[in-house]
This record gives C-alpha cells, structure tokens and sequence, in this order.
C-alpha cells in the first residue's frame, strides 16, 4: 500500500501539466458545445460493481467482497469523502479523469509500445507490388494527410455525431506533430503542432534511415502529389543500403530501458537534433521493403503483424519509431496501413483520418507538377557510441523476443455481418461480444472479465470508458447453449436478454456512467489526498475484475480493415473486429509463452460459434 502510494506520488501535478499542454493548443470550438463529463452516482457504481462480479464470484468472495463495498459507501465510510472530492474536482477540471487515466493507463505504463499497447490497422491490399507503385502511392497519401490536416487547422471538419449528441473534437489537432517521449519513471506527450507557424514536414523512413521530407512550400501551400512522388524518389535513391544500427529499435524497448537511452543519445548534438525532427514531424511514413510470400489464407494475419510490429529486426521493425502519435506503413508489394499511439490518439479519429485517406486516394490526380526545384530531403544523422550500439543490440533481442511470443490470427467471417441481427432487432455488437463470450467459455470452460471500448466524447474532453462482460444474462445463456436439455424457444430468449443487456451497459457508459473510470478516479483521489489506498481495491475480487483476459475492440471504418493489438495480460486474448453489412473481418492474439492460450484455437472456436448462433436464429429450412 505505502509502495503504490509513493509511486504514484506526484501523479496529479504531472498529469494536470499534460492536459494543459494539450487543451492549449487545441483550436476545435466544438469543445464548448459538448458538456461536462458527469462524475456518476456513487451508490449506483458500487451497486452496478457488484453486479459486474456475480458472474466472475463464487458466494462465498461475494458476500466477503459485498460487505466490504458496502462499508465503502456506507454514510461514514471514505466512499461518501472521496465522491465529494471528485465532484469538487470535477467542477474545477476541463475533464475530471481524462488526464489521470492517460497519465495512468498510458503515460506510467512501463511496458513496451510496440505489440502491448499500440494498435494497429492493416488495410486491403493495394494494387501495385513493386517500389513504383508503392511510391505513387506514398505520395497520394501524404496529400491526402495533409487535406485532412488542413480540414483541421482550418476548422473545417465537420462535428460529428453520435446518436444525436455532437461529440468533443479535441483530439484531431493532437494527431499531428506531436509524440510520446520517454523518460525513467513516466513518459510525457510533446505537441509542437499550431494552425499556423507549425512544423512543415514529414519524416520518411526507409531501410532503417530517416529523412526529413518537407512538404510545403514556402506560400505555405502544400506541395503536389508530383512533387512528393519525386522527393519520395530522391530519398529511395539515398537509401539503398540498409543502416547497420536500426536507431527505430529503441523505441520498442522497455520504457525504463529506452528513457535511459533517450537520455545517453540527446547527449550528443547531432542526435538531439534527428530525435527532435522525428519528434516534431507532422506524421512519419515508414517505406517497407517486401516480406516473404506467404499463402493466402495467412496472408492477412502476416500483413497485420507487419503493421503491428514490422516483422522482426531482419525485417522492417527498424522502420519504426514506436512512440509517434501517427505512422502510415506502406510496403513495396502493396500492404499498407497504420500504427498509432494512444496516449494522444484514439481509434473512432484515426478512423475518420483513415477514411478521409481512402476517399481521396479515388480521385485522380490533376495537378501538374510546377518545375520549381526543391531541396533534397535531408537525412537524418545519428552518432552512435559503444553505449548506443549495446542498447540497440539489446532492444534488438528484446523486440525479436516479443514478436516471436506474439500468436496472432485473423479471419474474415463471410456467412454474416452486421445486416443479420440488425434484421432480428438484435445489435450487432452485443451479438459479437456474446459469440466471444462464448467461444472463450467453449476454449477454457469459464467465463473472463472482458473489456470493449466506449468512446465518451460526448463530453468535453472525454476519452473512453469500459464496457464489461460477462454479465449475468449472458452467463446463463453460455451455459444453456451447449445444452441439449434446453429448446431452441428458450436459447433463443436467452441470447436475446443477453444482447439487450450488453446494450443496456453499452448505452450506460456512452453516457458517462460506466463503472471503471469511476472506480479508478475514486482510487487516485484517495492517493491524492494522501490516503491509503481503499480496502476495496486491494481486495482479490477487485484485481480479478481488473484481471482483462479478454480485450476486445471494434473498428468503426467503412472499409475492410483489420485491426490488432496484443492482449493485455500474459494469459489473456485481444480479440478486435471490423462488422460490414455481410461479413465481419477478426484478428485474435495472444502470447505464446502461455500454455493455457492459443490464439489460433480461439478464432476458430469463435468462426464455428458465430456460425452456431446463426444457425440457432435461422436454421436452415
């Protein structure tokens, strides 16, 4: 208890300075449209708390565990202390949680960004496969990124919606020019970009070497697609060679082991100089060179680990730097995608960025290419030492370690998508985590504490919230499925008492009254005051339904993409999915060193559930 309070000792002073730096150099007004994020009801929490645990409890830890919440919330208990704390902080604070649960989940976090904590999505395969098409390509998405930008900077991109209440903007002016910097105990987000007088360049790696890639003029006006194209052609014709030292690599480290290096490299001038281009360019474009041919049906599943982690350090994980806020990845045989980091980005405006990309990525290009001449793209220098070189070479093994732990699995589902249930008045999503639930009961013979995504930008400043499975609807149906003793009449009800509950939860915290960031926010206000951490939160139950075994996130795109992370505990699973109107795209991980999980088992356990749960809506006549 003392530990965990003086590790997380200055944690308000750190976290409120982040939040400042960013809110300052937001320029969306939508912002002042959207209210307040609501602090939910105390007793409303701890009751919808124990709820969420009958499913994961046998009696017995219940009953321990209920008498224990109810003296947390009782009228003289520190519940009723700490609730008024984050009212009082809630009404003094752009947003009462955001920055503790980036400072939290994200900034103190000392595991590796590469796999564990940066998404990313893989998108359909592009029609060329050699490095011509793979530059004209290039080109047309770094002028599509800047549209989108300018749509930004200008105030031009339109609020968007979320049934019926417009959402909070904030976070689209942080994509670009801004980056994850490491440091011993806790890392810091960096944001150099502004509407006007921000930095005016991309950084281009290719072959382990970065380069300094401007592209505005100096009117300010972006430069054509011709001109990328042709600058994007000068930087392949000075990187033929792959760099001996792989300075990407270290990004992927440890976040310790790489704040100490960071340290050791900004020594050096010339060092300091690169690392701060990188830092501050608009986005970075990692230009991959062609992996081994594979089978098709493995094909999706490798280009999704590409994206995700470059494929190793004799493949392309040197063209990384894991701690940018946007990386676009485009191979040389017509895979493509992108890789974000999460303490700044956030998956529905990457999806939005990604979906502006692809529209313009249609046009053609009419635009003649002024016959100014530009300057050479300038190649980004480093200065390595012998204490440099060990560090590469460590996170080199590191990195090899990790991705060669990583089982991943994707697979597009085709016998339905999102139309099926939707005909059923059943919601595709609730669906989904039902099937998953399902399938991971079928794999382990239990149920897990899961984890989806809510968006909570709804609110001023709002970022996401938890929405939790099993519940208890849900569990009675997983052990009525596999029940022949049981008719179809009464699976049928069962699965629907299941989703509509799912939803009921889901609309709970689109709405600001999820449980988890409450229960994380009561937490830190008592560390903030200086207390001792609650009873509650020590207790077993609390760190098994924080325990995540299953991770699980949809991507909100129009397109066939495929998103994928690692899971977030050593025995658990990250299970994403895309649904389109009459397929649904997966990707399943999981991490080798652990026997009891199997990435491969599970998604075809899922396939053959969702293929069950079809057949017991619509059998076939």
């Amino acid at each position: 208890m003392i530990l965990e309070k003086l590790s997380r000792a200055n944690f308000v002073l750190r976290s409120t300075a982040l939040v400042r730096q960013a809110h300052s150099s937001s320029s969306s007004s939508s912002s002042t449209s959207v209210p307040p994020q609501p602090v939910p009801p105390l007793a409303h929490t701890l009751q919808k708390y124990l709820t969420a645990l009958q499913p994961l409890l046998p009696p017995d830890e219940l009953e321990h565990t209920r008498k224990m919440v109810q003296r947390f919330g009782s009228p003289g208990g520190l519940g009723k202390k700490l609730q008024q704390g984050l009212e009082k902080r809630a009404r003094h604070s752009h947003n009462w949680i955001t920055d503790w649960w980036v400072q939290w989940a994200y900034l103190e976090s000392r595991q590796p960004l590469a796999v564990h904590s940066n998404p990313a999505i893989s998108l359909p395969r592009q029609d060329f496969s050699d490095w011509r098409g793979q530059l004209v390509f290039a080109a047309k998405l770094i002028s599509a990124v800047l549209d989108f930008k300018a749509r930004v900077d200008n105030g031009h991109l339109p609020v968007e919606y979320m049934r019926g209440r417009p959402l909070c903007m904030e976070l689209y002016p942080q994509l670009f020019s801004s980056c994850r910097v490491p440091g011993p105990k806790h890392d810091h987000v960096v944001h150099y970009g502004r509407p006007r007088r921000g930095p005016t360049h991309i950084t281009v790696v290719r072959n382990y070497q970065f380069f300094q890639l401007d592209v505005y003029n100096s009117d300010g006006t972006p430069l054509t697609q011709g001109q990328i194209h042709a600058q994007l052609c000068r930087i392949r014709s000075q990187s033929w060679k792959t760099d001996k030292e792989p300075m990407g690599i270290l990004t992927s480290e440890h976040r310790h082991t790489w704040g100490q290096a960071y340290n050791r490299l900004l020594h050096d001038r010339i060092n300091k100089e690169s690392v701060r281009l990188i830092e501050k360019g608009i986005f970075t474009l990692c230009l991959d060179s062609p992996v081994m041919r594979i089978s098709d049906e493995k094909y999706a599943s490798r280009m999704a680990a590409q994206i995700l982690h470059g494929g190793g350090t004799y493949s392309n994980s040197g063209n990384r730097w894991f701690d940018k806020t946007v990386q676009f990845v485009v191979g040389e045989d017509g895979s493509w995608g992108l890789l974000y980091e999460q303490a700044t980005a956030e998956g529905p405006p990457v999806s939005t960025l990604l979906d502006h990309v692809l529209q313009y990525c249609k046009k053609t290009d009419t635009v003649r290419a002024p016959l100014i001449p530009l300057p050479m793209p300038k190649k980004l220098y480093f200065y390595i030492d012998p204490a440099i070189k060990w560090d590469i070479e460590m996170a080199k093994q590191n990195l090899d370690i990790l991705i060669n732990d990583l089982d991943i699995t994707c697979f597009n589902f085709q016998r339905f998508g999102k139309e099926f249930p939707k005909r059923l008045r059943l919601s595709p999503n609730s669906v989904i985590q039902v099937a998953i639930q399902l399938a991971y009961y079928r794999v382990h013979s239990e149920v897990c504490a899961a984890c989806d995504i809510a968006s909570l930008r709804m609110f001023r400043g709002g970022r996401t919230d938890y929405i939790r499975s099993p519940t208890n609807q849900m569990l009675s149906f997983i052990q009525a499925f596999d029940d022949p003793a049981v008719s179809r009449e009464a699976k049928i009800e069962l699965l629907r008492e299941a989703a509509e509950a799912y939803s009921q939860l889901t609309d709970q915290a689109l709405h600001g009254h999820g449980i988890d960031r409450h229960l994380l926010g009561l937490k830190l206000q008592a560390i903030e005051e200086g207390l001792s951490v609650p009873r509650m939160f020590m207790d077993t139950a609390y760190g098994l339904a924080t325990h995540w075994k299953l991770r699980t996130g949809q991507v909100p795109t129009n397109t066939d993409s495929v998103m994928c992370f690692g899971p977030l505990v050593p025995d658990g699973y990250a299970v994403c999915y895309n649904p389109q109107p009459d397929h649904v795209h997966f990707s399943v991980t999981a991490f080798n060193c652990c026997e009891e999980t199997n990435a491969e088992k599970l998604a075809d356990t899922l396939e053959s559930t969702l293929c069950d749960i079809q057949e017991l809506l619509h059998p076939p006549a």
